[in-house]
Order: structure tokens, then sequence, then C-alpha cells
């Protein structure tokens, strides 16, 4: 029945703001061009239109299924506030809001996470569906919600769900959002009623997206058509845990490692001496070049759901104890860096019970998903707490030797277990495909590309490896696969009470690992590591492929949950996680990765908190904000004086040179100095590595001459073929993030090094055979690029012009006619910050310097007075395109302005804009 509206009182219409866009993730079949005019499709759009699918905010209306009366209090940027008096009340009212908001976000999720694209965009996603149905997400989430939630998750689950549908009761398309307007001129499509399952599966995207180092394990195994060994070991240099130090110093783990070291066990550990994955081994060899870079290629188009793609994505995090902090009561800070996204994957929003008793046990308020009920990252009013993401290693992937209608393992075939999906088309026929598992539940992700099969059948491999039958495969081993309890934790978190609640909560959030720290208002401060994390035979890693044949690589377990390191109350007064390594690996006697991020940002993080609190200073919470907003380039240090010692004949070079003289690193929108130096960045990486990397990791249409390669390698003869580039521009290697920091660092003890040299090049620019002739040529090449692209004058130059943001609307803002991108999109902000600064606006040095991740949002908990904490999204509450809440607070977040968090009755009535009353 739909609900009884005894008011209505919508938000009104906002202005456009500044436009903003990212290439979005998911590829949109433009499925209205061809039948949408410009005229017509504009004379559409009229004012009742858009203002059709606004929420309405202030009145009441008569909601089936609600025990009691819930009252939503809005601020004036949007954000609800619910008061509810039991917990099935409180969620059922979130699914209502969320959907208020952002139900077609959350309509879009879904359907990627159930492989269901096709049926909402047509024919152009089911490649994307074929490979989403062949992970299976929603079929593991629905196995969670039947056999590992508590029942009183599920209780939460189906009332968010029943709220979502009482918001959906009654109305069509156009009544919920103008996407669906636009769909609906060539598309019949009708949204769903919701389910519990719906919610489940969106952690299982997230998980995807924050999986690991699959990407390097792809990347170092392609990199061995070009390059050897040792080459590839510089690349992957070994985590400096001398200089930038790891999150644990302090912790539990201590005394672990003296029990394994008592004990004289290594069972299980998965430590080994290999350097880091820069070898393939002898059983898997060439067949996994041309393999992996077809499933390279299938895993870039699978849309991401978090906003995560890209290496150097990460996040900062960091918390300081009351005996260093102006309040005497702890101070947190957390700030997610995702790609960017319109509307932002946060939802901002408070869940509070009038009176927290035993059937009302909330009172939360944070950062949430739409689609998703309870609160993510936030505080409750005892203990606040933020993630980053740990990076730990639970991906493998397997090559598998095919045979007939199964895989050899052990020197027997297996057979497969197999299961029929069906993917429905929007204006077009179903198809059907099959999808394989091996007898651990692995996936053989090469079923789902034509190219990667015939490559099988093709591909050569080293003697040691079975013969090739009917051709080779790629299976992936992934802990997310497995039901698990996370929706139990973020409950069970919401509500923690103490440090114990914390941990016994956490231990529940298995997938995906989560570095989580944690203050309260008793004054501690904490840090976990929860998840669940495979152990490996030894001399297996899991840095690069295993060969699947064998049962030596197979899994050997998970570490306890009782041996994860922890850190509570450190004598040094805090803690900073910022996905640098966990613990040192000479204390620990598991291997947690390989693939850590390098520690740039926690190292920077760190001396910033030790100069504030050196000789008894204290932080307050604008210094956690001022730290967050730090664009100090750490390669700028390195480099820079290295570049000034530098005679160039040029005068114009030299002139560009002159703006690093003086110049305090600091990467602000206004600064020339910052544009000349990340192009000259760009252009070092570019000639010392980039143009030697094999054609799978280059940008794609970036062509060079090389030498000639065949299945035994470079051919030594000085043939060269021409070849060019299969990555997107923000995929591209090298990147120039923290590890890319690190390689040149080490190599700048080699300045003879044959990466420095480069072949000659264009007219009379410079063949350098060492160091300091590439960072020359690197120079020039800067200067003339950065004349191209902002003119022969350095005084106009600036970072901001280069360094743009734009959002984009997840789906038709990026494929849809110009004139909806128009109405969706918004852009672009001039921003300040960097690749591997704490105000982490990151950029892909191999494409370019356009904004590719962000900050997702930004927060500070104040726990002496919950009231003075801050808050800032990356965009707004609302995914209405023209909702005056749809870019808010996107101006002040690249100011770096924090708004105001209320979280008390008395606060949050007092920022109140509009009130709605949902009556049962």
């Amino acid at each position: 029945m739909p609900p009884n509206t005894t008011a209505t009182t919508g938000d009104k219409p906002g202005k456009s703001g500044r436009k903003k866009g990212r290439k979005a993730r998911i590829v949109v079949l433009v499925l209205v061009l061809a039948v949408i005019g410009g005229i017509a499709f504009g004379a559409y759009w009229s004012i009742s239109t858009v203002r059709a699918s606004f929420p309405q905010t202030k009145g009441s209306i008569t909601l089936q299924g609600l025990s009691g009366p819930v009252t939503v209090k809005r601020d004036g940027y949007g954000i609800p506030q619910i008061y509810a008096s039991t917990d099935a009340d409180l969620f059922m009212a979130q699914g209502y809001v969320q959907a208020q908001d952002r139900f077609y976000e959350m309509d879009v999720r879904r359907h990627m996470t159930s492989g269901r694209l096709s049926e909402m965009f047509g024919k152009g996603q089911v490649k994307n569906d074929e490979f989403l149905r062949t992970l299976g997400w929603d079929r593991v989430a629905k196995e969670e919600y039947d056999t590992k939630l508590s029942d009183s998750t599920k209780k939460y689950l189906q009332a968010y769900a029943k709220g979502v549908n009482a918001y959906l009761a009654g109305k069509d398309g156009k009544d919920i959002s103008l996407e669906y307007a636009a769909l609906g001129f060539t598309n019949d499509y009708k949204p769903e009623q919701w389910t519990p399952v719906d919610s489940v599966s969106w952690l299982k995207a997230m998980a995807w997206d924050l999986r690991g180092n699959m990407q390097d394990e792809i990347d170092r195994a392609l990199m061995t058509s070009r390059l050897g060994p040792q080459q590839i070991k510089d690349l992957y240099p070994d985590y400096p845990y001398s200089r930038n130090k790891a999150i644990v110093q302090e912790g539990q783990y201590d005394e672990l490692t003296k029990t394994f070291e008592q004990s004289g066990s290594t069972s299980g550990s998965g430590t080994s001496t290999a350097t880091s994955g820069t070898t393939t081994s002898s059983s898997t060899g060439s067949a996994l070049t041309s393999q992996l870079a077809g499933l390279y290629n299938v895993l870039d188009n699978v849309p991401t759901a978090v906003g995560v793609n890209g290496q150097g994505i990460g996040s900062n995090s960091w918390v300081v104890g009351g005996a260093h902090t102006i309040t005497g009561k702890p101070l947190l800070a957390n700030d997610p860096h995702l790609s960017a996204s319109l509307p932002s994957v946060w939802y901002q929003m408070g869940l509070h019970c009038t009176t927290v008793s035993s059937k009302c046990q909330y009172d939360v308020t944070g950062y949430t998903f739409a689609g998703m009920p309870g609160v993510i990252i936030g505080h409750n009013a005892d203990i606040a707490w933020g993630m980053t993401n740990s990076g730990v290693d639970v991906t493998d992937l397997y090559l598998e030797k095919l045979s007939g209608d199964g895989y050899l393992y052990d020197g027997k075939v297996k057979p497969f277990t197999t299961r029929e999906e069906t993917i429905k088309v929007a204006g077009g026929a179903s198809k059907k495909i099959v999808v394989r598992q091996t007898a651990d539940g692995m996936p053989l992700l090469s079923d789902r590309d034509d190219e990667l099969v015939q490559v099988g059948k093709k591909a050569t491999v080293d003697t040691a490896a079975p013969d090739r039958g009917d051709g080779y495969g790629i299976a992936l081993r992934w802990t997310a696969l497995d039901p698990g309890t996370t929706m139990d934790a973020v409950f069970a978190i919401d509500k923690a009470a103490d440090w114990s609640e914390f941990r016994d909560a956490a231990a529940q959030f298995d997938v995906p690992s989560q570095n989580l720290i944690y203050a309260d208002t008793k004054n501690h401060i904490g840090y976990t590591l929860p998840g669940k994390i495979p152990t490996r035979s030894s001399g297996d890693d899991g840095s690069i492929p295993a060969p699947g044949w064998d049962s030596k690589y197979k899994w050997t377990g998970y570490i306890k949950q009782a041996e994860l390191p922890y850190e509570y109350d450190p004598k040094r007064g805090y803690i900073v996680t910022a996905n640098q390594a966990v613990v040192d690996k000479d204390k620990y006697p598991y291997t947690l990765t390989t693939d850590w991020g390098y520690g740039t940002r926690s190292q920077r993080i760190t001396d910033l908190i030790e100069s504030k609190i050196k000789d008894g200073g204290k932080i307050s919470t604008d210094d956690m904000r001022q730290m967050q907003m730090d664009n100090s380039s750490e390669i700028a240090k390195l480099l820079v004086p290295k570049l000034l010692k530098i005679n160039l004949d040029d005068k114009n070079v030299r002139e560009a040179q002159k703006l690093l003289e003086g110049w305090d690193y600091t990467q602000d929108s206004d600064s020339a100095a910052a544009a000349y130096f990340n192009a000259v960045w760009r252009n070092i990486l570019k000639l010392a590595f980039g143009n030697k990397l094999p054609k799978e990791l280059r940008v794609k249409g970036q062509c060079l001459w090389v030498d000639k390669i065949d299945s035994t390698g470079p051919v030594d003869d000085d043939t060269k073929v021409r070849e060019c580039g299969e990555r997107d521009a923000d995929q591209a290697q090298p990147d120039g993030g923290d590890r890319w920091f690190e390689v040149v660092r080490t190599l700048m003890n080699q300045p003879n090094s044959d990466w420095w040299k480069t072949p000659a090049g264009v007219g009379d620019r410079i063949k350098a055979t060492n160091m300091n002739q590439l960072f020359e040529r690197a120079m020039i090449d800067a200067r003339w690029e950065l004349t191209a692209k902002l003119g022969k004058d350095i005084d106009t130059w600036s970072w901001g012009r280069l360094h743009r943001l734009f959002l984009k609307n997840q789906t038709l803002g990026t494929d849809g006619p110009s004139i909806l991108q128009y109405v969706l999109n918004r852009g672009p902000w001039k921003l300040s910050g960097g690749e591997a600064t704490v105000n982490a606006t990151g950029w892909n040095a191999a494409g370019g310097y356009g904004v590719v991740w962000v900050p997702s949002m930004r927060m500070v908990v104040n726990l002496d007075d919950l009231d003075k904490s801050k808050w800032i999204n990356l965009t707004g509450a609302s995914g209405h395109a023209f909702n005056a809440h749809y870019t808010d607070q996107t101006g002040k977040w690249a100011d770096g302005e924090l708004l105001p968090w209320s979280f008390t009755d008395k606060a949050v009535d007092k920022s109140t804009s509009d009130t709605l009353v949902l009556k049962p």
C-alpha cells in the first residue's frame, strides 16, 4: 500500500553550482542518444519533472509497519538525524530516508553486485554481468544471510528493506529520479522491491574494491615479458621499515613472536625469501603474460563499488591521546581516499534511540553507505572509530591446467562444479552462461573472455608445467567468496561502549580486512587489525600467481583473530594508519602481504604530530584538520636540490627551473612551482621507466618503437617493432605513487644505472646516459609540455590549472546524451594536494595531471565534546541533480573546510532546518 502523505513540503531546487567529474567506472550503453533530440529533451526536463523526485523533508508521512512515530531532522545541508523508539523503527526509517535521497544509486549498485546491469542498461553491460555472475557475490551474500548472520542482524536488514519499499510504493520511475525518466525513453525498466540480501551483497562489492594486491600480482607477471628478475625487483623495492614506521610498534604481536621463536614454529607462516614476485614460478612461465593481460582488461571493466581503482589509492586515519591534546581527551581523524563519484559513496546520518534500552540500543552518527543499514565510520556516545584499508593479501590467482571437463590437481583430473546463469538484457535476448568452479570454490575467471580461452590453448609454459591439453585457465581464491559476518560487525561496533566490546565486534569484521582505529571518552586509544587473512605454505608469499595443479600452493588456513596485531594506549600517545606496513616483518611470524603502501603519508602525519607535541605542545581539532590538508611533496624534497644543480642552456627552461628556488614543496593550487615540479616528475618517470614497460602497462594509444620479443624474451638482433599501450590513462604505470618514490630514491644512489639511460630522442633532444642527463631532459620536456598546456608565460602557471577535479554521475553522466551529462555532472574544481601527500588528491603520472582519487570525506571527532566534532562529504546528501544538496559540500571540501557535526539532542535541535515525522 502506498504511504499516505498528509503534508507535502519538498526542498527547493538549488543552483547547479560548479561542475565536476571523473571517468566513471560503470560504462553504460547509450540508451537514449539516438532517440532524444536536444530540443525535445530540453523541453521535457521542465522544473516540475526535475522537482518530482525531490524528497519530502517537512510535515508528516504515514508508513505502514512502524510501531511508533519516527522523527527525521535535517540540518541546512540536508543531513538527516533519525529518532525512533525501537531498533526496527530506526532502521526502517533509515531505509526510507536513504531511498528518498539516493535510491537510483542504490538500485544501480544492487544490479552491479548481482550481475544484472544489463537489465537496466542493455547489451553493453553483458560482459560485466558475465564476470560478476562468475564471482557470484549475490549467491555468497544469500548464503551469508541464510547461515551466518545473527537473528538481530536479519531483523535490522528486514526493517531496512521494509523502509526502502515503503518509499517505492506507488511511485513511477520519474517520481524516484530523473535518471529513471531518462531511461524510460527506451527502456521499460521498473525498480523492484528491495531485499535484505541486496544490502549484504554490497559488502561483497566493497570487499572486492579493497581486496589487496591482485593488481600488483598481475603487473609483476606482465612485466616478465620485457624485464628480468632484478629489474622487476628494482620496481618493487623493500618496504623502508627504518624510515617509515609500521602501524603497530608497541603492540601484542611481540608476545606472539616470542612464543613462536621459543617453539621454533613456522607452520603456515607463509614467510619466504622470495623477492616480492620478481620472478614467475617455473611452472607458470610465459602462459601468464597473455592470460593476465586479458584478465586485467576484464577486471578493469568491472564497475567499482566504493570507488576504488588504481594503485596508490589509500586512506588516512590517526588518533591522538588526551595527554597531547588541548582538551585532555582524544582526537580522531579519518579521510578514506577513493575515486571521485557523484553522488559521493558516503552518506552522512545520525541514528538515535529516543531512550537507549534493550529494545532500542543505538545512538550513533557518522558515514553510512546508501543501501546498507547502520553506520560504517563515526562515533556513538562512548567511542569513535575510523578505517583505512589494510592491504593484506586475501586474494590469489591460480593458473589451472584444463583437461576435458576438469582440471589437474596433484596428478589427477578433478571435475569442475558448474552452474548455469541467465542474463536478461534490456531491449535484447537473454544470454546463458556456464560458471565453473574448483572444489575449493574458486571460479574460473578465464571462462568469461573468449580471448583468454584461446590464449590458454596456445600458451607456452616452462617444462616443469604439465602438458597444456585443452589449455590453461585462471582461477581466483578470495576470502570474500566464503560466507562471513561483517554485517554483524557493523551493528556490534555501532553500539560498542569500550575497547573490549569494540575488539569483540571488530573480530566479526572478516572481509574486507581494515585497519581500525579507536578512541573513547574515558581517554583510551587503540588499533586493531581484524579480518580473515589466509596463511600459505612455506615458500609461497602470495605475491605472484601460483600453479593450481600443485597442492602445496593451497592455502593452509587463516590467522587466528587472537594472533592479529593490535595496540592499546601506546606510550607514544598516538597511532597513525595510512596504508603503511602493519608490523615490522622481523617481529611478526606471519606474512600479511608483500605489497604495503610505502609509508610516505603515514610518516608525514607522524612527523606533523611529533612537531606539534614536542616540548609539551598540544593538538587541537583544527590542528587535525590542517594536518588533513597538508600538501607537502616528499618526492620534491628529495629531487628539487638535485634539479637545481643541473646546468641548462635554454633560457626558457632556466626560467622554469628558477620556480623551484625557495619553493617550500607545498602543492597549493595556485603554485607555479608545484605545476613545474610535477611535470618534471612525470617526465622523469616516463623516460626512466614508462617507456621501458610492456604495452600491457602503458597508456592506451601511447606508441613506441621497441625491441622485438618472442616466447623466449627480447630478440637480440636490433629488430624494432611499433607497440602501443593498452591501459586506460588512470590505470597505467608508472602511476607516480610512493612505490615510485622509493624506486627513484634507491636508484639515485646508482647514477649510472641502466634505468637512467634512454635512446636518442626526437630532433635535438638529449640521449641520456646517466641520471643527471635524464633529469635535464625531463626538465626540458616539462617546460615545453606546460608551455603547450598552460602557455609560455610562467607567471600564468598554477598547479590547479592542471590538477582539476570533475564529478560525473556514475552512469548516464558518463555515456548519456550531452544534454543529460550537462544536467547530471559538475566541475571542475582546481585542487591543491597531490600524489602520496596527506591531502591525497591523487593523479596518475602516466596518464596526466587530472584528479583521479580524493579524500572522499574528512572527519575529526572530539572525544571531550562530541558536538565539537567536524565532518565534510565530497558531494552532498542528495543524489538528485539540481537539489540544493547535490554538491553543496563540495566547495567547502575543496577549500579544506569542515562542517559542524551535531550529536546531542540540544545540538541537533539547534542545527535543524527541516523536520519530518514518519507516522505508523
